[in-house]
């Protein structure tokens, strides 16, 4: 799990799709004026180029952001263009070198009185977080494991929070980890807004996956999934989905939109969207 660096898969097509959900939970919670806490479990280093070692190797990007970026903004579904336009915040220049992890781009939309909690475990991964956060007060970083920190700080103060799930599978345990430790947390806060990531490998894993997502006793939860490739069992990764519990009621919507966008741009018309309510309301 340790080995694991974020760096050689940033700005891919499953980046794309978890970062457009993201900006488009945090807009919705900025509705009300109450504030809220956005908490991060597997946070990375927050910040990553598209020019060094690791990106050059792998050239992830070229399957997301890549794509996008030279795009018309004004053919896009609204989710799209609120997300390109982080990038193009990040590269003011107009040439693409730097991308954004998550927690970067939840510190571009928190006001002043929000806050978050940032997770990570892996040592240089967490000393470019805590480096990039370290005047930012109502930024708390903590290298630990998440999921052990996501139960230690619900419920939160504010009452009203964003978590974003976003482990690197490695371990296969993982997928079974994910699903007790977001039961967990809703037990203690079920109104909080729960992201999980989480990539197509194998289609028998993801059934079962989204099965204990059924029988785990959470209501409202929302099933994203775009795909590059058709399943296969020797490819790799061919795509990636989101599971959400307790989704912005504008999110469905929103991706009925943005995922035959995405599928047509970035897979070229091949590969496959799908929306699903895994449990009702």
């Amino acid at each position: 799990m340790l080995s694991y660096r974020h760096g050689f898969h940033a700005g891919n097509h499953a980046d794309v799709l978890k970062h457009c959900v993201l900006i488009s939970a945090l807009d919705y919670m900025q509705q009300k004026i109450t504030p809220f806490v956005y908490i991060d479990t597997h946070s990375g280093a927050g910040m990553y180029s598209l020019q060094d070692e690791w990106a050059e190797k792998t050239r992830e990007h070229e399957t997301g952001i890549t794509k996008l970026w030279q795009r018309s903004v004004s053919d896009m579904p609204l989710a799209v263009q609120a997300y390109l336009k982080k990038i193009h915040e990040l590269n003011p220049d107009g040439e693409l070198s730097q991308y954004p992890g998550s927690p970067w781009i939840a510190e571009s939309m928190l006001r002043r009185h929000d806050r978050a909690r940032l997770f990570e475990l892996h040592v240089n991964e967490y000393e470019n977080l805590h480096e990039l956060f370290a005047s930012n007060k109502r930024f708390k970083t903590e290298q630990r494991d998440g999921f052990q920190g996501l139960n230690e700080v619900m419920p939160p103060i504010e009452r009203r929070a964003v978590t974003l799930i976003d482990p690197s599978y490695e371990v296969k345990t993982d997928y079974q980890t994910v699903v007790q430790s977001v039961k967990a947390a809703h037990k203690k806060f079920n109104a909080g807004v729960f992201i999980i990531w989480y990539p197509v490998i194998n289609r028998k894993q993801i059934d079962q996956f989204e099965q204990d997502f059924i029988s785990s006793g959470m209501k409202n939860i929302l099933l994203a999934e775009l795909s590059l490739y058709p399943d296969t069992d020797h490819a790799g990764m061919t795509g990636s989905g989101l599971v959400v519990v307790n989704p912005p009621w504008t999110l469905a919507k929103s991706l009925e939109l943005t995922l035959p966008y995405l599928q047509e741009e970035l897979a070229e018309g091949k590969g496959d969207w799908r929306i699903r309510q895994l449990v009702a309301e």
